[in-house]
C-alpha cells in the first residue's frame, strides 16, 4: 500500500506575503525549505529550517485551489489546539489564515512512517499508544458539536464521549527511537472509547488476536465489533469507488486496499 499521495506542492510556491507572514508568526527567518512524504491531500508539507538551526513542519494550501482542504486545515487547527499534552501529537505553534491562504505550523517531528507489512514490534507500539491516547481523550476535550461528523458512523448510532483521531491508519503515524506521533487530525470526532483501536487493528495481520488482548476491545459484544467493521469497510469502499476521475489514484488505492482488509476482517468473523 502506497502511504505518499501524488499531489503536493513546493513551498515556493506560496504566495512571497503569506511565506513572511508565517515567518512572523515563528520570529525567524526561514533558511530553506523541503517537502516531505506522507499523506494524500494537496497542499504543502514541508520542513521549515529556519536561521537559528529550528526545524518546523508546515501544512499549508490554497482555499481557492482546494477549498475542501482547507476546510480539513481549519478544523485540524481548532482540534490541535484543544489536545491535552498528554496525547502522543505534535504541538501547534501556530496557525495562518487570510480568508484565501490556510496554514498550519507544527513542532517538526523527526520520525518515519512504519513499514507495511506492520513489523510486530511496531504494531504493538502504536496500538498501546493509542490505547493511551484514548483515555487522555476520555472524556473529550472538545464538544461534539465542535468536532469532525463520524465520516464511517454516519448511519451507525454508536454512543461514547471520547475525542477520537477518526483517521488511524499507517500513514498518519510517525516513529521515532523513543515514541509514537499521531498526525493529521481533521477528522477527529466524538464517539466510542474503542474506535481508534479497531481501526488500528483493521490494518493489521491477525486482528482477532488484537481484538481479544486489548482492555478497549476484549469485553466488546460481538454484534457491535461487526457492526463496526462492516461500517468502516463500506466507508472505505464507498470513497473508493465513488471517487472522480480527478482523484489522487493513490488514495483511491489506499482506500480499496483499507476497506477489503476491514470486510475480510468482517467475512471471516461470520
Amino acid at each position: 500500500m502506497e502511504m505518499t499521495g501524488s499531489r503536493r506542492i513546493d513551498w515556493a510556491v506560496v504566495p512571497a506575503a503569506v511565506r513572511a507572514r508565517v515567518a512572523q508568526l515563528l520570529g525567524r527567518e526561514i533558511a530553506s525549505a523541503q517537502s516531505l512524504p506522507g499523506g494524500f491531500s494537496e497542499g504543502v508539507a514541508a520542513r521549515l529550517r529556519l536561521d537559528d538551526g529550528t526545524d518546523v513542519f508546515v501544512k499549508a494550501i490554497s482555499a481557492t485551489t482546494a477549498p475542501a482542504v482547507a476546510g480539513f486545515h481549519r478544523r485540524e487547527a481548532a482540534v490541535a489546539r484543544r489536545l491535552p499534552a498528554a496525547v502522543p501529537a505534535p504541538r501547534l505553534i501556530a496557525d495562518y489564515d487570510d480568508g484565501e491562504w490556510v496554514a498550519l505550523l507544527f513542532e517538526h517531528v523527526a520520525g518515519a512512517l512504519p513499514a507495511q507489512p506492520w513489523r510486530p514490534e511496531d504494531f504493538e507500539r502504536v496500538l498501546d499508544a493509542a490505547t493511551e491516547m484514548a483515555a487522555a481523550l476520555t472524556p473529550s476535550p472538545i464538544p461534539a458539536a465542535d468536532a469532525a461528523r463520524p465520516r464511517l458512523l454516519e448511519t451507525v448510532p454508536f454512543a461514547g464521549d471520547t475525542l477520537l483521531h477518526g483517521d488511524l491508519y499507517p500513514f498518519n503515524v510517525l516513529l521515532d527511537a523513543g515514541r509514537v506521533h499521531v498526525v493529521d487530525w481533521p477528522h477527529a470526532w466524538v464517539g466510542p472509547v474503542y474506535a481508534d483501536v479497531l481501526t488500528l487493528m483493521s490494518t493489521a495481520p491477525d486482528p482477532e488476536r488484537h481484538l481479544a488482548r486489548n482492555p478497549l476491545t476484549r469485553d466488546l459484544p460481538p454484534r457491535e465489533v461487526d457492526a463496526f467493521l462492516a461500517a468502516h469497510s463500506g466507508f472505505l469502499l464507498r470513497l473508493a469507488a465513488t471517487a472522480g476521475p480527478g482523484a489522487d489514484p493513490r488514495l483511491v488505492d489506499m482506500a480499496t486496499t483499507l476497506g477489503r482488509n476491514s470486510l475480510r476482517w468482517r467475512q471471516r468473523r461470520a
